[in-house]
């Protein structure tokens, strides 16, 4: 079985991963089965690195807030700020706090420096504002589309003042209230404000597209760009915190349902612009159905993958990534019946395997299940080997340095809201 498994593994290199691809796509996907370890984000900005200087690809797209992730671009492509600001304030669910998150900021700028824009590398984050205790207020995307609408489209076809979407959106804590994550009624969004405002940010945004020939040839491409991106951030926030009012039993599913749909929606806006590099756990990134247990229920949805692939078809490629050990966790040396044990026999620290050839070496002996001690690690489910597009092994997982761990231990892995379950996503 070794012998058969070093066949199908190659260096853990942007090219082998795209040898194994049917067609260059337009969107590749490299997921991780845990966060927080910065061994794989540091691999992830290998990959980037090798992808930007070798292949074309110009847009690294993490999950983290759309919004706060514009700080982050700007500071890359024009040097605005500082990189200690942007790694405060340009990343959500504490992974600006990561070493190996701060190394990819730090080389990006270094690249953009002396280079002309239309080589520049960009940053973007695909995720919506949303953080485990909540949700953003819509307050920021609503009036930041307004704005950008005031001056640039006849007044008259406005739908509403500045004053109205302000005396509507009221003061933010309404919004952010923690308790709403697992209270309904504690929710404001099914009040008639929030109501009012579903229709008015519609109106806003098909404003954006009736007047699109217009606004694009008085403004940059980029600011059209920004408009659909608040755009279709107030829209998805609303349509979050109208779920989160939701009493009924599906209260939970819709809301885990829209964050990865607020998440394909920005992925294929990101598509449209040019090939990108998408990093993300993998089970927003499978193309197969979701699950998980979450306040003590299951729940099953369409991952943002699964959304972007019907769209895209081979233009849109998934790389899971799995791993042996995480010692630091309490994960240790996978059974040797599991694919992580198969693998775990392997040489060499981390490699690229074709997982449509493991899946057929492996079919005289089918592997089991594994299951694993730590709630924040997903382990590969043997039985989507087939359906991913290329597989990413490393071997064993080092501790992050002390200070530097990204947040919690995953967005996946908690109790008792959307972005977190005690219950593991299943994972490709």
């Amino acid at each position: 079985m070794a012998t058969d498994l070093k066949d199908l593994t190659h260096a853990a290199e942007a090219g082998a991963l795209l040898k194994l691809l049917p067609a260059r796509p337009r969107l590749l996907a490299l997921g991780e089965p845990t966060h927080g370890e910065d061994s794989l984000l540091h691999l992830r900005n290998e990959i980037f690195r090798q992808l930007a200087e070798d292949e074309g690809y110009r847009t690294i797209a993490l999950e983290t807030d759309c919004l706060r992730g514009l700080a982050v671009d700007a500071y890359v492509t024009a040097g605005t700020g500082t990189l200690d600001a942007v790694m405060e304030r340009g990343f959500s669910h504490g992974w600006g706090a990561s070493e190996a998150n701060r190394d990819l900021v730090r080389w990006m700028r270094a690249h953009n420096e002396n280079r002309p824009p239309a080589e520049h590398v960009r940053f973007a984050g695909f995720d919506g504002p949303l953080e485990i205790t909540g949700a953003a207020s819509p307050r920021q995307a609503l009036t930041e589309l307004h704005d950008h609408l005031t001056g640039a489209v006849d007044p008259a076809l406005l739908p509403c003042t500045r004053d109205t979407l302000d005396r509507l959106l009221g003061p933010d804590a309404r919004w952010t209230e923690p308790a709403a994550m697992r209270d309904a009624a504690r929710s404001v969004g099914r009040t008639p404000e929030a109501a009012q405002l579903r229709l008015l940010a519609d109106d806003l945004e098909t404003l954006v597209d009736t007047q699109a020939p217009h606004l694009r040839a008085t403004a940059s491409p980029e600011a059209l760009d920004r408009a659909r991106l608040y755009a279709r951030t107030a829209t998805g926030l609303l349509r979050y915190h109208h779920a989160m009012a939701d009493p009924s039993p599906l209260r939970l599913a819709r809301m885990v349902a829209l964050r990865d749909r607020m998440m394909a929606d920005n992925l294929l806006a990101l598509a449209a612009r040019g090939p990108a590099f998408v990093h993300s756990h993998n089970s927003h990134l499978q193309r197969e159905r979701s699950t998980m247990h979450m306040g003590g229920q299951p729940l099953t949805w369409w991952s943002a993958g699964a959304l972007v692939s019907t769209r895209l078809g081979e233009r849109y490629a998934f790389a899971a990534t799995a791993v042996g050990t995480i010692r630091h966790r309490g994960v240790d040396t996978p059974p040797p019946d599991t694919v992580e044990g198969f693998l775990y026999e392997l040489p060499a620290a981390r490699g690229i395997v074709d997982p449509r050839g493991l899946a057929a070496a492996l079919s005289s002996r089918p592997p089991a299940p594994r299951v694993s001690p730590w709630f924040g690690y997903a382990p590969l489910a043997p039985a989507r080997l087939a359906g991913l597009d290329a597989l990413v092994f490393v071997k064993d997982l080092p501790a992050s340095r002390p200070g530097r761990d990204a947040g919690s231990p995953s967005p996946e892995a908690g109790e008792g809201t959307p972005h977190t379950s005690r219950q593991l996503p299943q994972s490709p």
